[in-house]
């Protein structure tokens, strides 16, 4: 495996008009990993793909895919490359066996289209037309589209958007077999438990720029602060076992008996919290951390939730 970036975008600006929608942006995208992209609408995420696919050209920065300028190599860099579209890119009147079974005609070495088919539940509306096809349908054939070149690289928008929850794990087990061939997956989303379960890495992008880029596991550990919880006896001194945590901790009886610590939750913290506890005759029990999610330091950054 390359161990050259798949996709590598420096300084990144795009504007319409006076509205500047990418400003100065930088991501880089690991070859073979799984990275999303999140942020609120408006956030630059969809200007910023689409000119990895080679759909818009940059005002200024530079954009490199599997090496090439998605622009000025356009010929050399699309039969590498899958693109799923959140909507569009389908002859409405065209059905759906006939759409797979030509974009697999336009590769080399394509994926077997039935089983791809059997695979993503499409074998009962392979003579409906596209625009008949149920929303759910659409999304399927427009990730069937998207695979089935056995692309180096796939950009997929919105992938399990109006999925049930069944298709919806069979898109996520396909996500992860074409990690483990070695395909790169750039992934927009808004839905953040898909970022985490399928993500080697999380780009979040606020007002044109990418504001924190690293695993799920770096950057719920660096966000917000942890929470730890245990229950007690009610009425504990919470103002001497704050003087006994780290600075920046906050000790608080929620209701009687039920207490939170909020701070860098680590074993040392932990350790305090027992050590007090026994040093003034306490038996805690029902003690849990709470992880912060992906949730919560989206929304620390950048101060809004994250729709569709």
């Amino acid at each position: 495996m390359s161990t050259d970036p798949a996709v590598e975008v420096r300084g990144l600006v795009k504007r319409y008009g006076a509205k500047t929608a990418v400003d100065g942006l930088d991501l880089t995208v690991g070859a073979g990993t799984v990275t999303a992209v999140l942020g609120p609408n408006g956030a630059g995420k969809t200007t910023t793909v689409e000119t990895c696919e080679g759909y818009r050209r940059a005002d200024a920065g530079t954009v490199r895919v599997l090496g090439l300028d998605p622009v000025a190599d356009a010929a050399r860099l699309r039969p590498r490359i899958g693109v799923m579209l959140q909507s569009g890119g389908v002859y409405s009147g065209a059905r759906a066996d006939e759409m797979l079974r030509h974009m697999a005609k336009l590769h080399a070495h394509p994926l077997d289209v039935d089983a791809l088919t059997e695979r993503l539940g499409l074998e009962s509306c392979g003579r409906t037309t596209y625009r008949r096809l149920s929303g759910g349908q659409q999304q399927r054939l427009s990730l069937a589209m998207a695979v089935v070149g056995r692309p180096e690289l796939v950009f997929l928008d919105e992938p399990t958007a109006g999925l049930d929850p069944q298709a919806r794990r069979s898109t996520w087990d396909l996500v992860r077999e074409l990690r483990a061939d070695g395909v790169t997956t750039v992934l927009t989303t808004h839905f953040m438990d898909e970022a985490e379960q399928l993500a080697d890495e999380v780009a979040i992008f606020d007002s044109g720029r990418a504001v924190v880029h690293g695993t799920p596991e770096e950057l719920c550990r660096g966000g917000a602060e942890n929470t730890l919880r245990f229950g007690g006896r009610p009425g504990l001194d919470t103002g001497s076992l704050l003087k006994a945590l780290p600075d920046g901790s906050s000790a608080a009886e929620l209701t009687p008996g039920s207490y939170r610590i909020t701070g860098t939750v680590d074993p040392q913290l932990l350790a305090t919290v027992t050590s007090w506890c026994a040093q003034h005759g306490v038996m805690p029990d029902r003690i849990s951390v709470e992880r912060h999610t992906l949730e919560d330091v989206f929304l620390e950054l950048t101060g809004k939730e994250l729709r569709a």
